[in-house]
């Protein structure tokens, strides 16, 4: 399971570090693992002729495990179900057709055919040589498993260089094929995004042209169901299957009712070809689900509903939202001379207080200054304000800030500013009140976590429980520029 978290986050970097790397880099162990594959099954096939249909393993092959079900209708039905999961990788063509280059239709048909001929020539000449070799498939969650082209490859080659160097392709392509989800998940959630079916934030591409926030959601959530099932395939399959056929079947018989509309040139040719899909991949679906229920499918079967009812909600408040903000009443000029409220939160006399004050004293000529107490400045406070604030503003024949100290006998900080300012909203009801929050910018990153983040505190609360009418404006004192 560890192995497969490690695998999962470098596939997650490479990802972020944008398609094209990630392209290239999966392109090599893809052609070792088809090349290795192709050159076993050609000596393994070379091997059963001269050997008369009765080769002899490289290496001795484990013992197959005993019978535990006889052969019927369920257990047909079983093998049918996990058949059908290896032909679920050929509609990432068909999901990914944006990204291939110009023609890229035709392009996006050449790659699709080229997979089917592969997977139709591996199936074959796989099944074709575990039958000749007598190779009988282990449990996976049984000590010394080994998976069926392991003992293929050691059958035809034995223990070897080559043997190591097929196997190593092996791993390195299954584990990377998570990639196909990588490239078409983050594009796809963007897609959804757009029409408001899920946050707006999946649409939004990254410093690397990438959409960032699919590509993070998905590697959280596969490393989730990785943990959950201790990383072992056979139990994750299913989850995968039912989706995947799910969609095939959705897609069809989409196509079905786009030729019933469209109703050009031999459009009934094209919807029974597409209501035969709907129909194959439909039934497949039912299989699969059935036959793998208990092995995982229920998942998806409760996944899928819960999915659909958070993309509901999601649009519901994308459209309540835009209800409520669309604006069709013109700018009131006529109150843009009422000057509002200009708010200061303080702790103790700094260039930090004095920088925000004179910022305060910008926006409006009616200042208030808010201090909490008890404080261990606030005695000191008191004389530092009549020195460096009352005198000066009188000197200038301006109206000095009023001081009000808040008193907390619970030494809350954050609540009794919130309140002051609520409350001052309820008095001056027709008034904007302005909240301008002193704040050090600190030169370092790790200088961030060695002071206290009042102010942030204080603008998160005044977002939620301010109205309209409460604006909260920082003034930054930035450290690095008197160093």
């Amino acid at each position: 399971m560890s192995l497969c978290v490690g695998i999962l986050i470098v596939i997650t970097i490479l990802n972020l570090r944008g398609v094209r790397e990630a392209g290239t880099a999966f392109a090599v162990p893809t052609y070792l693992f088809v090349g290795t594959l192709l050159i076993t099954i050609v000596a393994g096939v070379v091997r059963v002729f001269l050997s008369g249909g009765h080769p002899t393993p490289a290496v001795p092959l484990p013992p197959p495990p005993p019978v535990t079900e006889a052969v019927g209708y369920w257990l047909m039905l079983k093998v049918f179900a996990s058949g059908c999961t290896a032909l679920t990788g050929v509609e990432a063509v068909s999901n990914g057709v944006k990204a291939f280059r110009e023609p890229t239709v035709k392009n996006a048909q050449r790659t699709l055919t080229v997979i089917i001929f592969l997977l139709a020539a591996l199936l074959a000449g796989i099944s074709y040589l575990v039958k000749s070799y007598g190779i009988a498939a282990t449990d996976p969650g049984q000590r010394g498993y080994q998976s069926v082209l392991s003992m293929l490859t050691a059958a035809v080659f034995g223990k070897g260089i080559f043997y190591y160097l097929t196997i190593g392709s092996i791993l390195v392509v299954l584990s990377l094929s998570a990639n196909t989800a990588f490239a078409d998940f983050p594009r796809l959630c963007r897609a959804i995004a757009q029409n408001n079916y899920l946050p707006h934030a999946f649409g939004y591409r990254g410093r690397r042209l990438v959409y960032t926030y699919g590509i993070v959601v998905l590697a959280v959530l596969c490393g989730g169901v990785i943990v959950l099932f201790g990383g072992i395939t056979d139990r994750l399959i299913p989850l995968y299957a039912v989706g995947a056929f799910l969609a095939f079947t959705l897609s069809q018989s989409g196509m079905v009712m786009h030729w019933r509309k469209k109703r050009g040139p031999n459009w009934l040719k094209s919807a029974l070809v597409n209501g035969l899909g709907a129909l194959v991949t439909g039934v497949t679906t039912a299989v699969v689900l059935v036959a793998k229920f208990v092995e995982g499918a229920w998942i998806t079967l409760l996944f899928i509903p819960l999915t659909i009812v958070f993309f509901t909600m999601v649009r519901r408040h994308y459209h309540a939202v835009k209800l409520l903000t669309t604006c069709k009443v013109p700018v009131d000029a006529a109150r843009l001379n009422q000057n509002p409220i200009a708010v200061i939160a303080i702790d103790r006399w700094s260039n930090i207080t004095r920088q925000g004050l004179e910022f305060a004293a910008r926006l409006s000529p009616e200042v208030i200054a808010l201090h909490v107490e008890p404080n261990d400045h606030s005695e000191l406070l008191q004389d530092d304000w009549e020195q460096y604030v009352d005198q000066p503003f009188r000197a200038a024949g301006k109206q000095p800030p009023e001081l009000h100290v808040l008193p907390s006998p619970y030494r809350f900080i954050i609540i009794p500013i919130v309140q002051f300012i609520l409350d001052l909203s309820k008095k001056y009801p027709d008034r904007t009140i302005i909240v301008v929050i002193p704040e050090l910018v600190e030169d370092k990153w790790y200088e961030y976590f060695l002071h206290n983040q009042r102010g942030r505190l204080l603008e998160w609360a005044l977002l939620a429980r301010g109205n309209e009418r409460v604006f909260a404006v920082t003034a930054p004192w930035y450290v690095g520029e008197r160093t």
